[in-house]
């Protein structure tokens, strides 16, 4: 699986070579001090997993950012993360992450929405990382879910909306679990919610609105 953010790969390079040694450390070094210029470390990554959603992703990560902005008391990232999308989806991903410097894009080459959310669970740096469905986001039930998990009250939060989940869970947490989740597709959620109970994490259910 080949993951690429920011128009990067994770392709290995050669470093047995001096020269190309040497200007690839100098590649690092710049790309070090580009990165020491990005926003502090946030304490949620939002994560919207999609798939060929290009009639609902502008109006979904719009709404989601605009509500960060507004009701949000914690510090914050959105990431888009693209299985495969074959539509329109990754054209609008590329510009929102453009036009919003809060936004990340991570793209897959290969589809299903639990090896979407396991691959940007991995790569953030935030201290919490949740979930949110790009066709219905229920942004009510954002702050319910990741308040108790930064307050050191549970380890992982699940709350059922209109028959969707919306979860988050503590990062090191997810890099924990996540590699012994097997699917990565439909049953992802449901492998994810007894591995952690089988772990002894704490997990706190959120009632049904």
């Amino acid at each position: 699986m080949q993951i690429t953010l920011g128009g990067m790969s994770n392709t290995a390079l050669d470093m047995t070579d001096p020269d190309r040694r040497r200007a690839r450390m100098a590649g690092l070094e710049q790309r070090w001090r580009v990165v020491a210029m990005l926003p502090r470390q946030p304490a949620v990554d939002i994560v919207i997993p999609v798939h060929n959603d290009e009639a609902d992703l502008e109006r979904s990560v719009g709404g989601l950012h605009a509500y960060l902005q507004r009701d949000f008391p914690f510090s914050w990232r959105i990431t888009i993360a693209d299985a495969a999308s074959t539509d329109g989806t990754l054209k609008i991903a590329w510009r929102l992450s453009s036009d919003y410097p809060d936004v990340r894009l991570l793209r897959l080459n290969e589809s299903g929405r639990g090896r979407a959310l396991a691959a940007a669970w991995l790569t953030s740096d935030a201290r919490v990382v949740a979930q949110l469905d790009c066709r219905a986001p229920e942004l009510s039930g954002l702050l319910p879910i990741v308040a108790p998990i930064i307050s050191g009250r549970t380890d992982l939060s699940i709350a059922r909306r209109l028959g969707g989940l919306i979860k988050g869970l503590r990062a090191d947490v997810a890099r924990r679990l996540l590699p012994t989740v097997g699917n990565r597709d439909w049953f992802f959620d449901l492998e994810l919610l007894l591995r952690a109970e089988r772990a002894g994490f704490r997990i706190h259910v959120l009632p049904a609105a």
